[in-house]
């Protein structure tokens, strides 16, 4: 994702819509970071942070990395013991995630070199194949390892909450109401989404 189209998109999101050019001006740029990981490690590391805080999970993720000479291959997580990767703090529901992972991308059944040339939803249905791994993972995979710019990941609370105080809503939207609420964003969905965040990241602020 270039910064030339987020800025892009993020002007054009402002012409359109009155309340997202006041989460612009409130927000500051769009900053939709890659992870920096290959498409393995990244999606090791989006089971490790499911359902916990930030420190924690960041501690079990290095102490994960540390178990490999080099970033995590599906090879060499395949080479450990369960009780191993147990021994890092990962749950046991976790661990069989990231073995389901490694096990099917090494033996070909989910294909990751290449898969940034395919349309977002067959990516979605190729990872949503590994246990642990849903839409909203799948989606967030789309957004901030592929840069795609037409993400609604309409299952995340914090799109769903943001959405609502942004627009003066008695109560969060469902995800079934906040699906054809995304139609006036596209091409540039993933923006408006990433101020939606920012919005209850602000309501936040403003309640101490």
């Amino acid at each position: 994702m270039g910064r030339t189209s987020v800025r892009a998109a993020t002007a054009e999101l402002a012409r359109r819509d009155r309340v997202m050019a006041g989460l612009i001006d409130m927000a500051g740029p769009a900053r939709l970071r890659r992870s920096g990981f290959d498409h393995f490690g990244a999606l090791a590391r989006s089971i490790v942070y499911q359902q916990l805080a930030g420190k924690a999970a960041a501690a079990i993720h290095g102490r994960f990395e540390a178990l490999f000479d080099g970033p995590p291959t599906a090879e060499a997580v395949l080479a450990l013991p369960e009780e191993t990767l147990r021994g890092v703090g990962l749950s046991g529901s976790k661990t069989k995630s990231i073995v389901d992972l490694a096990t099917k991308v090494a033996s070909g059944e989910v294909l990751l070199d290449g898969i940034e040339r395919l349309p977002d939803e067959r990516i979605v249905q190729r990872l949503v194949a590994v246990r642990g791994i849903g839409r909203w993972t799948a989606e967030m995979f789309l957004i901030f390892q592929l840069g795609r710019l037409d993400v609604w990941p309409v299952d995340d609370l914090g799109v769903r909450v943001g959405y609502g105080l942004a627009w003066g809503l008695e109560q969060a939207p469902s995800a079934a109401a906040l699906l054809p609420l995304g139609d006036r964003f596209r091409p540039y969905r993933s923006i408006a989404a990433w101020y939606c965040w920012r919005a209850v990241e602000a309501a936040r602020s403003a309640a101490g």
